[in-house]
């Protein structure tokens, strides 16, 4: 009997485990409460840890904000940020004077490469009911060659997302919305232009996978050489390879075969994640991603010295005018407008 190409089934919680390239991805859900004048929840923080407020029995959380919710400035280096906003809106500053708004499926791609500060903040616009937020935050490694590359950061937004609408033989859809990755001939908006996804050659692939009840959608085999791994994080049921995989479950995938995929009794959404491993040594502290302890021990001394640019906001978890729309401004004065 041919071993299963399905392996590794482990329960998902808040930082999910990933495999080279990949360093980590994050899935948050809060379901936030009306906003107030201050864009916070309009509801008591009393007894939260303010600062550190990542209870997982809490219904919606503060993470490192104090009126905010969301992450104030805080460094990077060595790595890459892809920020997959499925519903509510993130404000993003940095240390380069560049700003934005994004959200309810749009995607920002932010290389951190040589230093940067970042304020990701979680703006609750809403003041006359609740507002939602759910995104993921990956964490791309870069190799070695790219660690110092400038940073830079890329829109993907949701409008130009490429979107594959499958029907099986009983009339029943699949959606996969394409982050990173080719499927069928259609190719997603290319990443940022130092990332290991913008080598074809790497097969990295990003795909948010959305199945209806009773869906069935046989996944294409990947070049063997990627690694490759399902995340399955809503819904009732999901049988695949003919093996069930129990929902808030991650499945590790034999990349060069074909995994028919079955949704149950309800619709289900799943994350893919694929790569070629960089496999070089990776040391992380922190914010910091690396090849080396003495690299690591580096970037705390280059940003104690030169705080990768300076802060030029007026606040370390600066928020965007209420009336704003969705845009993004960048380092170079560049600007693009969108509807919210």
């Amino acid at each position: 009997m041919p071993a299963s190409p399905i392996s590794k089934i482990k329960r998902l919680n808040f930082a999910w485990e990933t495999s080279d390239p990949f360093l980590v991805c994050v899935h948050h859900l809060d379901h936030y409460p009306q906003g107030n004048q201050q864009f916070g929840p309009a509801a008591s923080l009393a007894g939260r840890d303010i600062g550190q407020d990542f209870s997982p029995t809490e219904e919606w959380r503060m993470y490192h904000g104090e009126t905010v919710p969301g992450f104030p400035s805080h460094p990077h280096r060595g790595f890459e940020t892809v920020t997959v906003v499925l519903d509510g809106f993130v404000d993003h500053s940095d240390s380069f004077g560049a700003a934005g708004r994004y959200g309810n499926g749009d995607v920002q791609w932010m290389t951190a490469g040589s230093g940067m500060q970042h304020a990701e903040m979680f703006p609750l616009l809403n003041q006359e009911g609740p507002n939602r937020l759910e995104l993921f935050q990956i964490w791309l490694n870069l190799p070695k060659s790219k660690k110092f590359v400038p940073p830079h950061y890329k829109m993907l937004w949701a409008e130009q997302m490429s979107k594959i609408l499958l029907t099986d033989s009983q009339g029943k859809s699949t959606r996969v919305t394409l982050i990173a990755g080719e499927l069928n001939g259609v190719q997603a908006i290319s990443p940022a232009p130092d990332s290991w996804a913008a080598d074809p050659a790497n097969a990295v692939a990003i795909w948010i996978i959305e199945m209806e009840a009773g869906a069935a959608w046989n996944l294409p085999a990947a070049d063997p050489a990627v690694k490759r791994a399902l995340y399955f994080f809503e819904g009732p049921a999901l049988r695949a390879a003919g093996r069930e995989i129990p929902a808030e479950h991650s499945a590790e995938l034999q990349p060069d075969q074909e995994i028919p995929l079955q949704a149950g009794s309800g619709s289900i959404r799943l994350l893919l994640l694929q790569g070629r491993p960089i496999a070089e040594p990776v040391v992380q502290y922190g914010p910091f991603v690396m090849n080396t302890e003495k690299e690591i021990y580096q970037a705390f001394d280059d940003y104690r010295r030169t705080e990768f640019g300076g802060w030029p906001w007026d606040r370390n978890d600066p928020v965007h005018s209420r009336v704003a729309g969705r845009f993004a401004r960048y380092a170079d004065g560049t600007q693009e407008i969108k509807d919210r």
